[in-house]
């Protein structure tokens, strides 16, 4: 089944969670955790998402290089300017288990910008 989110005002915390518990396929009555699912997630309008609070300034995503020291740190702002996909696609990965069904369950997301194209 293809659930069709609109993304416009939404917070992203509460919207991430949401979407997690359709990837999971919670939403069905023959629910197993060793199942993967097999509802799609469409998501609409990413670029109005909100978030509240100074997290706009204060949240911090990092990455590592793999080199000693080269720890990378970016803002939201500065993350969400560059790819706002990414930056939900990063809250609903860390919302869902962390199995080997993460990686299937995360595919079943799609972004569509509002033309009706699929990314």
């Amino acid at each position: 089944m293809d659930y069709v989110l609109d993304a416009k005002n939404k917070r992203l915390g509460r919207l991430a969670s949401e979407v997690a518990v359709i990837l999971q396929g919670k939403k069905h009555a023959d629910y197993n955790p060793r199942n993967e699912g097999s509802d799609r997630v469409l998501i609409k309008n990413i670029s109005s998402i909100s978030i509240g609070g100074n997290k706009e300034i204060d949240k911090t995503y990092y990455r590592h290089t793999g080199y000693m020291g080269h720890l990378k740190e970016k803002s939201y702002k500065q993350m969400f300017e560059k790819d706002p996909k990414k930056v939900l696609w990063e809250s609903v990965r860390r919302m869902l288990p962390k199995n080997f069904l993460n990686q299937r369950r995360m595919q079943r997301l799609i972004f569509v910008e509002t033309n009706g194209k699929e990314n």
